[in-house]
Parts: C-alpha cells; sequence; structure tokens
C-alpha cells in the first residue's frame, strides 16, 4: 500500500514516544514485519526532559509526561538512524520545536537523508514566541509551522494533531492547507492524577497526556470528523489494542493506524494487530482498500 507518497507492507505503524528509535524493541519482533516505524520526537538541540515522576497508571491508561527528552537531531543521525537503516519498513521521524524556524531546520537537515522516507511533525509543542501555546491549538499557527516544513522538504508530511481544541476540523484544514500529505491524530488529552495523601500530583510536572483505551471513543470521533472535512489521508491513533480496536478506525474514515500505548503493554502488540487485520479483511474483503 501508499499513505501520502510512502510505501508500506500493511497500515499498522508504531506510534511516536511509545517505540522509542526501535532498537530496545528489535530482540522482540520483526521490525520488517511493521507498516511504519514513527520514532521517538527528535529536536535541534538536545532536551533534558521533565522532572520525574514522568509516567502514572491510570483506569484503562496512563498519563506521561516525558518533555520530548532526546539527544537532539546530530546525536539521532550519528547513532539512531544508522540502525533504522538496517530494516526495510519506512522510518518516519517525528519532529519537535520551540518555534516556526526549529521545524523548518529539522525539516532541512533530514530531506538529505535517505533513510528518512518521511516526517511527522508534532504540532503539540509550545511556541515560546507565543508565550507557550501550542502550535495545533491555534488554526493560524498550524499553518504557519506546516507551510514552512513544507517549503524546506519534499519529503511526505505528516501533521500530528492535537485534540485538546474546540473543533478538530480547524487544525485540520489548517495543516491540509498548509501543506501536508497526510493528518495523524490524536496526540494524547491532557489530564492529572493526584495523590491523595500528599495532595499533589502524581507526576512531577503536575499535568501530562492521557493516552491508553479510556481515549479511544473520542479518537475515533476525532477521527471521524477530521476525515471528513480534508481530502488528505488520515492515520488513527488512540488507544488501539487490537486489530479490532484498528478496523474501528479504519470505518471512521483512517486509511492507517498507529499502535502506541500498547506496546507499553505488549511488545508484540503491533505485530498482533496486524495479524488481527487481515483475519477481519479475510472475513471481510470488501471492507477496506489498502492499496
Amino acid at each position: 500500500m501508499e499513505l501520502a507518497g510512502i510505501k508500506m507492507k500493511n497500515p499498522v505503524m508504531v506510534a511516536s514516544g511509545t517505540f522509542g528509535f526501535g532498537k530496545d524493541f528489535a530482540d522482540y519482533i520483526d521490525l520488517n514485519k511493521l507498516g511504519a516505524i514513527v520514532t521517538k520526537s527528535v529536536t535541534l538541540k538536545p532536551r533534558e526532559g521533565n522532572p520525574p515522576p514522568r509516567i502514572v497508571e491510570t483506569p484503562s491508561g496512563m498519563l506521561n509526561s516525558i518533555g520530548l527528552q532526546n539527544k537532539g537531531i546530530e546525536h539521532f543521525l550519528k547513532k539512531q538512524l544508522p540502525f533504522l537503516a538496517k530494516f526495510d519498513t519506512p522510518t518516519i521521524v517525528n519532529i519537535a520545536g520551540e518555534s516556526v524556524e526549529d521545524y523548518a531546520e529539522l525539516a532541512r537537515i533530514l530531506s538529505q537523508e535517505t533513510t528518512v522516507k518521511g516526517i511527522e511533525v508534532n504540532i503539540s509543542c509550545p511556541n515560546v514566541k507565543k508565550g507557550g501555546m501550542s502550535f495545533g491549538c491555534d488554526a493560524g499557527l498550524t499553518k504557519q509551522v506546516i507551510a514552512a516544513v513544507r517549503k524546506a522538504t519534499t519529503q511526505p508530511i505528516i501533521a500530528k494533531l492535537t485534540p485538546n481544541v474546540a473543533d478538530i476540523t480547524l487544525p485540520a484544514k489548517a495543516a491540509a492547507e498548509g501543506g501536508a500529505d497526510a493528518l495523524s491524530l490524536i496526540n494524547t488529552i491532557v489530564g492529572m492524577s493526584i495523590d491523595i495523601e500528599t495532595g499533589g500530583s502524581r507526576l512531577g510536572s503536575l499535568t501530562g497526556g492521557l493516552s491508553g483505551p479510556a481515549i479511544r471513543p473520542i479518537a475515533v470521533r476525532l477521527v471521524y470528523e477530521a476525515a471528513r472535512a480534508v481530502k488528505i489521508p488520515v492515520i488513527g491513533i488512540g488507544g488501539i489494542m487490537s486489530g479490532s480496536d484498528a478496523v474501528e478506525f479504519f470505518h471512521a474514515g483512517a486509511k492507517a493506524v498507529q499502535v502506541g500505548t500498547a506496546n507499553f503493554v505488549d511488545t508484540s502488540a503491533a505485530i498482533n494487530v496486524i495479524k488481527e487485520i487481515e483475519e477481519y479483511v479475510h472475513r471481510h474483503p470488501r471492507a477496506f482498500n489498502f492499496s
């Protein structure tokens, strides 16, 4: 199949931030069987991330507040990308920045790497020049950052949308107008968990991103709305634990899916989802067209 110019064996990717850079999973599953690997977010400069605790389990999900910890683009190119080049599974690099210029520079750098088959733009990051407003919460900023990335690269661009907006169709349309080749949604939902003994947050940074099965109904709705608002492909993300969960997103209008939190529960989660989708398609041969 082909999605936004990216050739894949199947419609199942692993979501950014849940699969590292692939090395940690290579001993447990065959990475060549995945549709695509979306890397952990990469920034221009190294980031230390947020103070611990960073992960808290919640009913049917988890809160995380990693804070985009990574060693920066130079380390990624030297230490991580060569490993990913060993596989014939497409590598999609998730990028994050604090300014429009950050995103554009990252896209320019990655454009020079043949191993990179696509760029996923994390627009849930705060724009420091706008007082910390998330790029994805303002349709104007969404269009601006995607347009800057589009100008800097000819590679396929996937805009990863935040669910923390009143109307998902606005950033979806803005991303498409800016030049995105596809959308991926949803990113995590802002949440909080309090320790009743101390009265304080169970996360070091007070709030975090909620993911897992608890958010799937919300994700399915937003994918449904976004898929009908734009003509570019939509990739569904949010609490996919099984093939049945993935199929729900396909019926909502998604052309592919990303498996995220499930990777923390079972290293073979994405492979199992692929198998279960194949079984569904065998039973319903006319349900979807993945060509």
